[in-house]
């Protein structure tokens, strides 16, 4: 009963910090582009993101003639459900709540929302929706190969598949000082995964007309929108739990978590759109290699450490 309601409790305050994630970012953005972001509704557009959220949710839901109904209207929700279940991995440190396989579970659970995504592009019946979901199928699959790489790296110098374990690890000495390259290609890896600029083909407004989910309205595209926005805070959790020292007590993790996401809003304000040509080589001819030589050293360096100590 009590891991229910602290589950409910969870997901309820993931939403409200989607909201306000959703506010910030438009309020970066504004600045960034020398002009006011929202700032009508109530003191400083702090109820910008719930009036949004009300005028999505009491909209008609339109849909086409000719689509898959069925997969059409439950698209947008299994894969808002996929990555709330993800959240169920967080570790709590004050509790000592822990999920022993929550690397393994995290990266399941990351790859099925691919399905989410190419069903919804599919079952659309629009051309513009299919090669959407075709280039966000492509691109989500390609990074999660190296995405899966760079997260084994740590692993090897952690030793468990906890992510609890990953505050004993950086005891001493957070990872991102050792390993300061993964981090980096892990939170562009993060970008190409969640669709973020400058990976955003997904939803390229020049050549897609947004991509996979233009024929999604009102409920159905609030579900995908809140998805999206719920992953970027997943994954600036993840990118804390495994480099920063992955401490989830104190304001020091609140404050990172907030940082990683702001930098997610800063480079949609900062940096052009990738071709995708050059997307796909990046990770197939940069990442990929670059990660399989720091796996091999890192295993190296165990087997190493372990025969020394014997």
């Amino acid at each position: 009963m009590t891991g229910g309601v602290s589950f409910l409790l969870m997901m309820i305050l993931v939403l409200v910090g989607v909201a306000f994630l959703t506010l910030l970012e438009r309020k970066v953005l504004g600045y960034i582009q020398i002009r006011k972001g929202p700032n009508k509704v109530g003191v400083i557009g702090i109820l910008q993101a719930f009036s949004d959220a009300i005028k999505l949710f009491t909209k008609e839901m339109t849909y086409p003639n000719k689509s898959n109904y069925l997969m059409y209207y439950f698209c947008p929700l299994i894969s808002f459900l996929l990555i709330f279940i993800i959240w169920s991995v967080t570790p709590f440190l004050y509790v000592m709540m822990n999920f022993n396989f929550g690397f393994l579970f995290f990266m399941m659970c990351l790859s099925m929302g691919v399905y989410g995504i190419m069903v919804a592009g599919w079952s659309s019946n629009s051309s513009y929706s299919l090669l959407g979901g075709l280039r966000a199928v492509a691109q989500t699959i390609s990074y999660e190969v190296s995405l899966g790489f760079l997260m084994m790296n740590m692993l090897i110098l952690c030793g468990s598949y906890s992510f609890m374990d990953f505050f004993f690890g950086q005891y001493y000495c957070w990872f991102v000082f050792t390993s300061f390259p993964l981090f980096f290609l892990l939170f562009t890896s993060m970008l190409a995964e969640t669709n973020r600029t400058p990976f955003d083909f997904a939803e390229g407004e020049s050549e897609l007309v947004s991509g996979f989910n233009i024929e999604y309205s009102s409920g159905g595209f609030a579900l995908i929108f809140l998805a999206e926005y719920s992953s970027i805070l997943l994954m600036s959790l993840v990118l804390v739990l495994m480099y920063l020292g992955g401490d989830t007590t104190g304001m020091l993790f609140f404050f990172l978590v907030s940082f990683i996401s702001f930098s997610f809003i800063w480079a949609r304000g900062t940096l052009p759109r990738y071709r995708y040509d050059k997307l796909m080589n990046v990770c197939w001819k940069s990442f990929l290699p670059v990660s399989l030589l720091y796996l091999v050293f890192y295993f190296s360096l165990k087997i190493f450490i372990t025969l020394m100590v014997f």
